[in-house]
C-alpha cells in the first residue's frame, strides 16, 4: 500500500490511499481519520487499507482525486519518536578521519543513533524555513521504517517483523552548530531542526525483492539545485539494517506503534576510501558534508559551500523500471 497524509487545518491531517502510479488518491476516513489511528489498530484496519488500495488501483472507486504531492504533510505531520541511526559507516569514518579523529572500533558492531525532535515535521513540498544560513544548513538523504509496537529488548530478527511502512528523509542539519553541541557531551539539539518526510509512506511489499534483509536495494536519488548530486545504493554498505536499528531504539524501552527509524546519511565507498562525486564518474553524496570531509582530507580545508537562502535539494527514489516510489521530498530553503 502507498499512505499519504493531506493536510486540513488540524496537526494530524487527512489519511489518503494513493494508487501505486502515485496519480490518483482516495480519503478513508471511515477506516481511520489518520496515518497514526492507522498504526494504533493495524491488525484490524491494515485488511481494510489493503482492499481498499486493491480497488483503488483497479479503478473501482468514486470520490478519486488527483494525487497532489503539494497538498501533503510529511506522512505523520508528528510522531510519538523519531530517533536516527547511523547505519552507513563510512559516512561516520568520513567525518573522524577529517578531524583526524580514530573511530572506536565499536562502531562497527553497535549502532550510533540519536533521539530527534518529533513534534513539528516539515512538509515534502514545504520551505524549510530557518533564521540564519550562517549555521552550515544541510540536506541529509536518508531512507526510514515505521514502526508498530516493539517490546523492549526484541531481537534484530523480531524488530523486523515490526516494520509497517518505509519513507524518504530530509534529515535537515546545522553543522555550523554540531561541534558546540557535541562538545558539551550531551547530544545534538539545536543543530538538528524539524525533519523532513517523503509525501508517500509504503508498506515493504511495495518495493518487491528490492526489499530484502530489512534493507532497500534501490539508489537514492539528489538533486541539489537542479543538478544531480547523488545516487548511492541505499542496500549498498549499511552496516546495520532496519532490524537492528529497531532492536537497538527499543534496547531498554518499549516503541510505540508510530515510531519513526531512520537509517542516517546514505553512503557508499564505491570501491575508494571514500566514495567519489557524480562529476568523477561516482555515485555521489546524500549531504555537503561528506563532500566537504573528503575535500578536507584531501587538500586541507574544504572548498564547497553549505547550503544559502534559495538553494533547493530534492530527494526521490525510483523503482527499476523508473517509475517514483515515494514521491519526491522537494524544498526550497528560505529565512524564516
Amino acid at each position: 500500500m502507498k499512505l499519504a497524509t493531506y493536510k486540513n487545518n488540524t496537526r494530524d491531517g487527512k489519511l489518503m490511499l494513493v494508487s501505486r502510479d502515485l496519480s490518483k488518491a482516495v480519503a478513508v476516513g471511515d477506516i481511520a481519520a489518520t496515518l497514526q489511528a492507522a498504526l494504533d489498530d493495524w491488525a484490524k484496519v491494515e485488511p481494510l487499507l489493503q482492499a481498499r488500495y486493491d480497488e483503488l488501483n483497479e479503478g473501482k472507486l468514486f470520490n478519486v482525486v488527483e494525487f497532489s504531492e503539494d497538498d501533503c504533510e510529511s506522512p505523520l505531520p508528528r510522531a510519538y519518536q523519531w530517533a536516527d541511526g547511523s547505519a552507513y559507516v563510512n559516512h561516520v569514518e568520513l567525518v573522524r578521519k577529517a578531524r583526524g579523529a580514530e573511530m572506536p572500533e565499536t562502531f562497527w558492531t553497535d549502532p550510533l543513533m540519536y533521539q530527534g525532535g518529533s513534534d513539528d515535521f516539515i512538509g515534502p513540498r514545504d520551505d524549510v524555513l530557518l533564521p540564519s544560513d550562517d549555521w552550515g544548513i544541510d540536506f541529509e538523504g536518508e531512507v526510514a521504517v515505521i514502526t508498530g509496537d516493539v517490546p523492549m529488548g526484541v531481537d534484530a530478527d523480531k524488530a523486523g517483523s515490526s516494520i509497517r511502512l518505509l519513507m524518504l528523509v530530509n534529515d535537515v542539519s546545522l553543522r555550523g552548530l554540531i561541534p558546540g553541541e557535541l562538545a558539551k557531551g550531551f547530544g545534538f539539539f539545536q543543530s538538528k531542526p524539524s525533519s523532513v518526510f517523503s509525501p508517500v509512506a509504503v508498506t515493504p511489499d511495495e518495493l518487491g525483492d528490492a526489499w530484502k534483509n530489512n534493507k532497500v536495494h534501490l539508489p537514492l536519488i539528489s538533486h541539489y539545485n537542479g543538478e544531480l548530486f547523488g545516487k548511492p545504493e541505499a542496500g549498498e554498505d549499511m552496516t546495520f539494517d532496519f532490524g537492528q536499528l529497531v532492536a537497538h531504539a527499543a534496547k531498554s524501552r518499549n516503541l510505540g506503534a508510530g515510531a519513526i527509524i531512520g537509517s542516517g546519511t546514505v553512503s557508499n565507498k564505491q570501491g575508494t576510501d571514500h566514495g567519489s562525486a557524480i562529476s568523477e564518474g561516482g555515485l555521489g553524496y546524500s549531504c555537503i558534508a561528506e563532500v566537504r570531509m573528503i575535500e578536507t582530507i584531501r587538500d586541507g580545508s574544504p572548498s564547497t559551500a553549505f547550503m544559502s537562502f534559495g538553494d533547493t535539494i530534492k530527494i526521490e527514489m525510483f523503482d527499476k523500471q523508473g517509475n517514483s516510489i515515494f514521491g519526491a521530498i522537494d524544498q526550497t530553503v528560505k529565512q524564516a
